[in-house]
């Protein structure tokens, strides 16, 4: 590890003394059945936008990923959403147009990534920018209050003006 990366006395891990919040403070794992998305898709809205771990340079929260310079230039510098082939052809939608992508809670700004990757009917964004969040919902896992913000509605339109300066 390069010296100098981390800070031991002002950065801690959590649970790094082996004490859990807990009545025993031992760890416990809770197991809940599956539920259904919170927001599903409807004609304003038509695709199911899904986030996660955008690459291998993006890990977690990027509380140690973000401090590698190495890991910084491999990760991707804007935001991007994956799109299927005949999601994007229905909307016009070219590889790297810039989109909007719309929720009912904001709108950003993204560079379109065709790919099968991702079914017809859904995308997908990194959760690590930060613009991500702007769309989602702001639901908790309510054991251990981590952010659920895997899915929720959008809709993508191809951005034309900023297409034709930026090409």
């Amino acid at each position: 590890m390069p010296t100098g990366s981390e800070n031991p006395a002002t950065e801690r891990r959590l649970f790094e003394d082996g004490v859990f919040f807990t009545k025993t403070g031992r760890a416990r794992f809770v197991f809940d059945a599956p539920v259904p998305m919170l927001e599903l898709v409807n004609k304003k809205f038509p695709l199911m936008l899904l986030t996660g771990r955008g690459s291998s340079s993006q890990w977690h929260t990027e509380t140690r990923t973000a401090k590698s310079a190495v890991l910084q230039k491999l990760a991707p510098r804007v935001p991007y959403i994956e799109i299927d082939p005949d999601d994007a052809q229905a909307l016009g939608i070219g590889p790297t147009d810039w989109v909007r992508v719309t929720s009912q809670r904001g709108s950003i700004e993204a560079r379109a990534q065709i790919t099968r990757v991702v079914a017809r009917g859904q995308c997908f964004m990194p959760m690590h920018f930060p613009d991500t969040n702007v769309l989602t919902l702001a639901s908790f896992d309510p054991h251990s209050r981590q952010p659920a913000y895997k899915g929720c509605a959008v809709k993508v339109e191809k951005l034309k003006d900023r297409n034709a300066v930026l090409g």
